[in-house]
Protein backbone atom coordinates (compact mmCIF):
# COMPACT_ATOMS: atom_id res chain seq x y z
CA UNK A 1 0.00 0.00 0.00
CA UNK A 2 2.19 3.00 -1.39
CA UNK A 3 1.25 6.45 -1.45
CA UNK A 4 -0.49 5.96 -4.92
CA UNK A 5 -2.94 3.18 -3.14
CA UNK A 6 -4.26 5.28 -0.39
CA UNK A 7 -5.33 8.40 -2.52
CA UNK A 8 -6.72 5.95 -4.75
CA UNK A 9 -8.24 3.06 -3.06
CA UNK A 10 -11.37 3.72 -0.77
CA UNK A 11 -10.74 1.98 2.40
CA UNK A 12 -14.14 0.78 4.72
CA UNK A 13 -11.66 -0.52 7.44
CA UNK A 14 -8.61 -0.22 9.92
CA UNK A 15 -8.20 -3.19 11.87
CA UNK A 16 -5.54 -2.60 14.53
CA UNK A 17 -2.96 -5.02 15.70
CA UNK A 18 -0.65 -4.80 18.50
CA UNK A 19 3.28 -4.82 17.79
CA UNK A 20 4.37 -6.42 20.47
CA UNK A 21 1.82 -9.85 19.70
CA UNK A 22 3.58 -11.74 17.13
CA UNK A 23 0.30 -14.18 16.92
CA UNK A 24 -1.83 -10.68 16.26
CA UNK A 25 0.80 -9.62 13.61
CA UNK A 26 0.96 -12.71 11.86
CA UNK A 27 -3.00 -12.90 11.58
CA UNK A 28 -4.12 -9.40 11.20
CA UNK A 29 -3.20 -9.17 7.23
CA UNK A 30 -5.61 -12.08 6.72
CA UNK A 31 -8.25 -11.01 8.45
CA UNK A 32 -10.38 -9.55 5.91
CA UNK A 33 -9.82 -5.43 6.49
CA UNK A 34 -9.00 -3.25 3.69
CA UNK A 35 -6.26 -1.77 5.61
CA UNK A 36 -4.27 -2.32 8.58
CA UNK A 37 -2.69 0.03 11.48
CA UNK A 38 0.60 -1.74 13.75
CA UNK A 39 0.28 -0.32 16.66
CA UNK A 40 3.06 0.78 18.52
CA UNK A 41 1.47 3.19 20.83
CA UNK A 42 -1.21 2.67 23.31
CA UNK A 43 -1.58 -1.13 22.42
CA UNK A 44 2.09 -1.76 23.21
CA UNK A 45 3.37 -2.30 26.86
CA UNK A 46 6.35 0.30 28.34
CA UNK A 47 8.65 -2.16 28.63
CA UNK A 48 7.77 -3.91 24.85
CA UNK A 49 8.39 -1.06 23.03
CA UNK A 50 11.81 -1.82 21.85
CA UNK A 51 11.07 -5.20 20.64
CA UNK A 52 7.50 -4.28 19.00
CA UNK A 53 9.90 -1.77 16.79
CA UNK A 54 11.33 -4.54 15.42
CA UNK A 55 8.82 -6.80 15.16
CA UNK A 56 6.61 -4.06 13.18
CA UNK A 57 9.37 -3.24 11.15
CA UNK A 58 9.79 -6.51 9.52
CA UNK A 59 5.59 -7.04 9.17
CA UNK A 60 6.21 -3.71 7.48
CA UNK A 61 8.35 -4.98 5.28
CA UNK A 62 6.65 -7.79 4.20
CA UNK A 63 2.50 -6.70 4.26
CA UNK A 64 1.19 -3.24 3.31
CA UNK A 65 0.47 -1.86 7.01
CA UNK A 66 -0.03 2.14 8.25
CA UNK A 67 2.14 2.26 11.11
CA UNK A 68 0.65 4.56 14.53
CA UNK A 69 3.71 5.73 16.28
CA UNK A 70 4.13 7.35 19.40
CA UNK A 71 3.59 10.94 20.07
CA UNK A 72 5.63 13.55 18.02
CA UNK A 73 7.86 15.32 20.03
CA UNK A 74 9.16 12.33 22.46
CA UNK A 75 12.04 9.93 22.36
CA UNK A 76 9.53 7.04 21.74
CA UNK A 77 8.19 8.39 18.95
CA UNK A 78 11.72 9.90 17.15
CA UNK A 79 12.64 5.95 17.80
CA UNK A 80 9.62 4.55 16.44
CA UNK A 81 9.78 6.71 12.98
CA UNK A 82 13.36 5.77 12.47
CA UNK A 83 12.68 2.99 13.07
CA UNK A 84 9.47 1.97 10.64
CA UNK A 85 9.66 4.96 8.17
CA UNK A 86 12.05 2.94 5.32
CA UNK A 87 8.75 0.48 5.09
CA UNK A 88 5.55 1.84 6.63
CA UNK A 89 2.73 2.38 3.88
CA UNK A 90 1.63 5.44 6.22
CA UNK A 91 2.56 6.79 9.57
CA UNK A 92 -0.28 7.29 11.88
CA UNK A 93 0.61 10.36 14.23
CA UNK A 94 -1.43 10.06 17.87
CA UNK A 95 -2.30 13.70 19.84
CA UNK A 96 -1.74 15.30 16.69
CA UNK A 97 -2.14 19.02 17.91
CA UNK A 98 -0.31 21.17 15.36
CA UNK A 99 0.72 21.57 11.78
CA UNK A 100 4.72 21.54 13.69
CA UNK A 101 3.44 17.98 14.90
CA UNK A 102 3.04 16.66 11.29
CA UNK A 103 6.22 18.57 10.00
CA UNK A 104 8.19 17.05 12.94
CA UNK A 105 7.29 13.09 11.42
CA UNK A 106 7.22 14.45 7.89
CA UNK A 107 11.02 15.96 8.98
CA UNK A 108 12.09 12.27 9.86
CA UNK A 109 9.89 10.58 7.27
CA UNK A 110 10.08 11.88 3.74
CA UNK A 111 7.96 11.15 1.18
CA UNK A 112 5.77 8.67 3.87
CA UNK A 113 1.90 9.73 4.25
CA UNK A 114 0.77 10.86 7.20
CA UNK A 115 -2.63 10.65 9.41
CA UNK A 116 -2.68 12.73 11.62
CA UNK A 117 -5.10 11.39 14.97
CA UNK A 118 -7.42 14.12 16.39
CA UNK A 119 -7.38 13.26 20.28
CA UNK A 120 -7.23 16.10 22.28
CA UNK A 121 -9.45 19.59 22.24
CA UNK A 122 -6.41 21.54 21.15
CA UNK A 123 -6.14 18.61 18.02
CA UNK A 124 -10.10 19.86 17.19
CA UNK A 125 -8.95 23.48 17.45
CA UNK A 126 -6.13 23.40 14.66
CA UNK A 127 -7.75 20.43 12.60
CA UNK A 128 -7.82 23.22 9.59
CA UNK A 129 -3.77 24.09 9.98
CA UNK A 130 -3.37 20.25 10.61
CA UNK A 131 -5.62 19.26 7.30
CA UNK A 132 -3.56 22.00 5.33
CA UNK A 133 0.01 20.62 5.99
CA UNK A 134 2.02 18.79 3.46
CA UNK A 135 2.04 15.02 3.28
CA UNK A 136 -1.73 14.64 5.13
CA UNK A 137 -3.11 11.87 3.50
CA UNK A 138 -6.25 12.09 5.41
CA UNK A 139 -7.88 12.56 9.18
CA UNK A 140 -8.63 10.33 11.80
CA UNK A 141 -10.24 10.60 15.28
CA UNK A 142 -9.06 9.12 18.44
CA UNK A 143 -12.40 8.95 20.00
CA UNK A 144 -11.58 7.29 23.33
CA UNK A 145 -9.12 9.46 24.00
CA UNK A 146 -10.44 12.16 22.57
CA UNK A 147 -13.48 11.73 25.22
CA UNK A 148 -11.09 11.46 28.24
CA UNK A 149 -9.53 14.46 27.39
CA UNK A 150 -13.23 16.76 27.16
CA UNK A 151 -14.41 14.95 30.14
CA UNK A 152 -17.65 14.29 27.74
CA UNK A 153 -19.76 11.16 27.70
CA UNK A 154 -20.53 8.30 26.10
CA UNK A 155 -23.23 8.21 22.88
CA UNK A 156 -22.94 10.07 19.61
CA UNK A 157 -24.03 13.85 20.69
CA UNK A 158 -20.80 14.27 22.39
CA UNK A 159 -18.55 13.97 19.32
CA UNK A 160 -20.78 15.50 17.05
CA UNK A 161 -19.20 18.81 16.76
CA UNK A 162 -15.86 17.47 16.34
CA UNK A 163 -17.19 14.89 13.66
CA UNK A 164 -18.47 17.32 11.99
CA UNK A 165 -15.56 19.62 11.88
CA UNK A 166 -13.31 17.06 10.44
CA UNK A 167 -15.69 16.51 7.88
CA UNK A 168 -15.78 20.03 6.99
CA UNK A 169 -11.46 20.63 7.88
CA UNK A 170 -11.23 17.53 5.37
CA UNK A 171 -13.21 19.02 2.46
CA UNK A 172 -11.84 22.21 2.80
CA UNK A 173 -8.50 20.72 2.14
CA UNK A 174 -8.77 18.44 -0.35
CA UNK A 175 -8.38 15.15 1.66
CA UNK A 176 -10.85 12.04 1.61
CA UNK A 177 -13.44 12.13 4.35
CA UNK A 178 -11.70 11.13 7.57
CA UNK A 179 -11.36 7.98 9.43
CA UNK A 180 -13.33 7.50 12.71
CA UNK A 181 -12.61 5.76 15.75
CA UNK A 182 -12.55 2.25 16.97
CA UNK A 183 -15.68 1.15 18.63
CA UNK A 184 -14.61 -0.45 21.70
CA UNK A 185 -17.51 -3.09 22.35
CA UNK A 186 -16.33 -6.09 20.67
CA UNK A 187 -19.82 -8.04 21.18
CA UNK A 188 -22.02 -5.23 20.20
CA UNK A 189 -22.82 -5.57 16.45
CA UNK A 190 -25.95 -3.48 16.88
CA UNK A 191 -24.11 -0.92 18.95
CA UNK A 192 -21.11 -0.48 16.00
CA UNK A 193 -23.58 -1.12 13.38
CA UNK A 194 -25.48 2.14 14.69
CA UNK A 195 -22.49 4.35 14.93
CA UNK A 196 -20.67 3.11 11.86
CA UNK A 197 -24.17 4.38 10.12
CA UNK A 198 -24.42 7.50 12.03
CA UNK A 199 -20.82 9.00 11.12
CA UNK A 200 -21.29 7.86 7.43
CA UNK A 201 -24.08 10.35 7.29
CA UNK A 202 -21.68 12.69 8.74
CA UNK A 203 -19.42 12.10 5.84
CA UNK A 204 -16.87 9.85 7.33
CA UNK A 205 -15.80 7.01 4.47
CA UNK A 206 -14.45 4.43 6.95
CA UNK A 207 -14.04 3.33 10.40
CA UNK A 208 -11.45 1.63 13.13
CA UNK A 209 -11.50 -1.64 14.25
CA UNK A 210 -9.71 -3.28 17.08
CA UNK A 211 -11.11 -6.81 16.33
CA UNK A 212 -11.65 -9.16 12.76
CA UNK A 213 -15.70 -9.40 13.87
CA UNK A 214 -16.23 -5.62 13.61
CA UNK A 215 -15.16 -5.73 9.68
CA UNK A 216 -18.13 -6.94 8.09
CA UNK A 217 -20.51 -4.69 9.54
CA UNK A 218 -18.35 -1.83 8.52
CA UNK A 219 -17.70 -3.27 5.08
CA UNK A 220 -21.65 -3.28 4.66
CA UNK A 221 -22.15 0.49 5.97
CA UNK A 222 -19.28 2.25 4.11
CA UNK A 223 -20.06 0.99 0.97
CA UNK A 224 -22.85 1.82 -1.63
CA UNK A 225 -25.81 -0.59 -1.45
CA UNK A 226 -27.20 -1.79 -4.09
CA UNK A 227 -29.81 0.40 -3.55
CA UNK A 228 -27.39 3.40 -3.97
CA UNK A 229 -25.84 2.05 -7.11
CA UNK A 230 -28.88 1.94 -9.07
CA UNK A 231 -30.20 5.59 -7.84
CA UNK A 232 -26.54 6.47 -8.58
CA UNK A 233 -27.19 5.36 -12.70
CA UNK A 234 -30.70 6.23 -12.50
CA UNK A 235 -29.91 10.21 -11.96
CA UNK A 236 -26.36 10.00 -14.16
CA UNK A 237 -28.55 8.28 -17.36
CA UNK A 238 -31.49 11.11 -16.86
CA UNK A 239 -28.73 14.06 -16.17
CA UNK A 240 -27.29 13.07 -19.75
CA UNK A 241 -30.61 12.43 -21.55
CA UNK A 242 -31.23 16.16 -20.21
CA UNK A 243 -28.34 17.12 -22.11
CA UNK A 244 -26.40 17.70 -18.73
CA UNK A 245 -28.90 19.96 -17.58
CA UNK A 246 -31.21 20.06 -15.19
CA UNK A 247 -34.04 16.94 -14.85
CA UNK A 248 -36.27 15.35 -12.88
CA UNK A 249 -36.48 11.35 -12.07
CA UNK A 250 -39.76 9.54 -12.95
CA UNK A 251 -40.75 9.48 -9.22
CA UNK A 252 -40.33 13.47 -9.24
CA UNK A 253 -36.77 13.90 -7.42
CA UNK A 254 -35.23 16.76 -8.90
CA UNK A 255 -31.69 16.29 -10.67
CA UNK A 256 -28.83 19.06 -11.31
CA UNK A 257 -25.16 18.96 -11.76
CA UNK A 258 -24.70 18.67 -8.03
CA UNK A 259 -26.53 15.46 -7.84
CA UNK A 260 -25.11 14.26 -10.71
CA UNK A 261 -21.95 14.55 -9.19
CA UNK A 262 -22.90 12.87 -5.99
CA UNK A 263 -24.25 9.66 -8.03
CA UNK A 264 -20.87 9.92 -10.32
CA UNK A 265 -18.67 9.70 -6.98
CA UNK A 266 -20.91 6.75 -5.31
CA UNK A 267 -20.15 4.74 -8.36
CA UNK A 268 -16.32 5.76 -8.46
CA UNK A 269 -15.93 4.71 -4.54
CA UNK A 270 -18.20 1.72 -5.60
CA UNK A 271 -15.51 0.47 -8.46
CA UNK A 272 -12.40 1.35 -6.12
CA UNK A 273 -13.72 -0.65 -3.05
CA UNK A 274 -11.94 -4.12 -2.74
Amino acid sequence: MDKAVISSVVNRSYLFAPGHNPKLLHKVFSAGADAVILDLEDGVPPDAKDRARGMVAQAAREHAALVRVNPPHTPEGAADVDAVAPYAAAIRIPKCESAEDVAWVAQRAPGVPLVPAIETARGVLAAQEIAAAPAVAHLSIGGLDLLRDLYAGDGNLPMLYVRSHLVVVSRAAGLPPPVDSVYPLIDDDAGLRSEAQFVRSLGFAAKSAIHPRQIPILHEVFAPSARDLEWAREVLAAFEAAGRGATRLPDGEFVDLPVAQRAHRMLDIASRQR
